[in-house]
């Protein structure tokens, strides 16, 4: 096992020649080269990880999450040794692994698409890589009967992948994985071929297995979900840099930008435009011509900060907006458009001062008139406490505390 560290790393994609261009135009004619997004570019080429810096502990497990192109699998392949790191260092344990070939790192990585070989059983699958570095039998059958052992995939170590259904191949390429015990486990995208309920499944099945071969790990997904559930700390990416670094409920509690509000959270964060205003009182915040007061805490906070007053963007989580009366002094309107009942929760796609937004309502709380009565044009009042909103800059899109 081994901690993992990142300092200062960059991976710039030089810009292809025309002569290299044209001879990969020859090798491809029919498949033309797609534009990358969110890249950007520079005199050395296009840069897709900027200045990324990072400390995983031993036994860490760590998620790395963002929208496609934001880097975090060229992050990940870097680590691996699949991809040159172009500027900056990687250290796994107490060794420099910049110039180290990826099969002389100690990692093992598991792929989207399982890479498994089509003609041999579960078993020779798992014990390939222990057959090539040449383990006495006896230890490849105990690691890989172990391996089997954990991930419940003993009875089918004598199929071959095409009799297995995609959560079986993923195990089998995990299982494959565990065998070689390696340093840090390296996961990309593991589940995301994978329908819903075996995505459900498949990650309380990698939450047991952390707990059961306690190395470090390194998981890259564009879902938040399973960044919230999985990760002992999250790194979030947009666009080749580092957004914010934290635990899961450090990201969803106390976001460091709009971006993080809006990409964490499920569903997304409200935003609306108001105002951060100062009187005798203190701090508060006025929104589609409401004053809403703010607790202690923030209080504090922004005096703190020395904030000014200054125009802001409101964020606001759906289930964090409550129904009141029309006379309430920090009542907004709102018109429903559309009505989801989901069970245990109704969620409300609401008009709000001419923005989109959504409520989630608790069905316990509601009565039997007011569930059947939320229909398309619906008039409503809506609120929500100081304590819950989260202050962005119009300017910089940064939290203000």
């Amino acid at each position: 096992m081994a901690k993992v560290i990142l300092k200062n790393v960059k991976k710039i994609y030089p810009f292809v020649s025309g002569e290299e261009k044209k001879s990969k135009k020859q090798k491809k004619d029919d498949a033309p080269e797609k534009p990358k997004a969110n890249l950007q570019i520079t005199d050395k080429g296009v840069v897709a990880v900027q200045e990324f810096n990072l400390e995983i502990a031993d036994k860490e497990f760590i998620v790395l999450v963002g929208p496609s192109g934001c880097g975090k699998s060229t992050t990940l392949r870097m680590v691996a040794g699949l991809e040159e790191i172009s500027e900056g260092e990687l250290w796994i344990g107490d060794k420099l692994m910049n110039d180290v070939a990826p099969k002389d790192r100690d990692i093992a990585m598991v792929f989207q698409n399982y890479a498994l070989y089509p003609h041999m059983t579960v078993y020779d699958n798992m014990a390939f890589s222990l057959k090539l570095k040449k383990t006495p039998k006896d230890e490849i059958d105990r690691k890989v009967r172990e391996a089997a052992e954990i991930l419940d995939i003993t009875q089918y170590l004598n199929r071959k992948p095409k009799a297995l259904s995609g959560g079986q191949r993923q195990r089998v390429a995990i299982g494959r994985a565990i065998v070689r015990d390696p340093q840090v486990f390296l996961m990309d995208e593991p589940l995301s071929n994978l329908d819903a309920k075996l995505r459900n499944q498949m990650r309380a099945e990698i939450i047991k297995l952390r707990q059961k071969i306690n190395t470090t790990f390194i998981y890259v997904t564009h879902d938040q979900t399973e960044a919230m559930t999985l990760g002992d700390r999250i790194v979030i990416m947009r666009d080749g840099f580092i957004q914010q670094i934290g635990t899961p409920q450090e990201v969803f509690d106390h976001p460091s930008n709009l971006f993080v509000a809006g990409f964490i959270g499920t569903p997304q964060m409200n935003f609306f435009d108001g105002r951060l205003e100062k009187d005798a009182s203190g701090y508060y915040v006025t929104v589609c011509g409401t004053r809403i007061e703010l607790p202690a805490d923030k209080q504090a906070a922004l005096k703190a900060a020395a904030a000014e007053p200054q125009d802001i963007i409101l964020g606001i989580r759906p289930d964090h907006i409550v129904l009141c009366d029309d006379n309430d002094k920090a009542a907004i309107a709102a018109t429903v458009d559309v009505t989801e009942l989901m069970g245990s929760t109704i969620h409300m796609h609401v008009n709000i001062g001419g923005k989109d937004a959504i409520v989630i309502l608790p069905t316990i709380d509601l009565s039997s008139e007011q569930k059947n009565g939320f229909g398309y044009g619906a008039k409503i009042s809506i609120t929500f406490g100081g304590n819950v909103v989260h202050m962005f800059s119009k300017e910089t899109e940064k939290n203000l505390i």
